[in-house]
């Protein structure tokens, strides 16, 4: 069974993506062919777009993710980059160790 983790990369270029594509349809076994007649394109244009060639329309580009079981999704930079806002999930490690503190404090007071 493949592992879909492998296919998570950050896509900064046209041939990052190319890249990637190119990847996940040799380890689905999958000819250009084949692939292409998944995403209702020509054989012809899974070669281009294999190789990097700028100027590949979004919508097929879509659609061969589709094809190949992927999604495109888009997160602002600073997230990326660790300077926006935390995930709602994310663990305040300073507001812990206040609570901790501040309990302590009162076991000390006996209280």
């Amino acid at each position: 069974m493949l592992s879909l983790s492998l296919y998570v990369a950050a896509i900064n270029s046209i041939l990052d993506l190319s890249s990637l594509v190119r990847g996940r349809r040799q380890a689905l076994g999958l000819s250009q062919a084949e692939l292409a007649a998944r995403a209702n394109v020509s054989r012809q244009w899974i070669s281009a777009f294999e190789s990097g060639r700028p100027g590949s329309e979004l919508r097929l580009i879509l659609r061969l993710l589709e094809a190949l079981e992927l999604r495109l999704s888009v997160d602002p930079l600073d997230d990326a980059q660790g300077g926006g806002k935390a995930p709602s999930d994310a663990v305040d490690l300073d507001a812990l160790l206040e609570d901790h503190k501040e309990a302590k404090t009162e076991d000390e007071r006996g209280g």
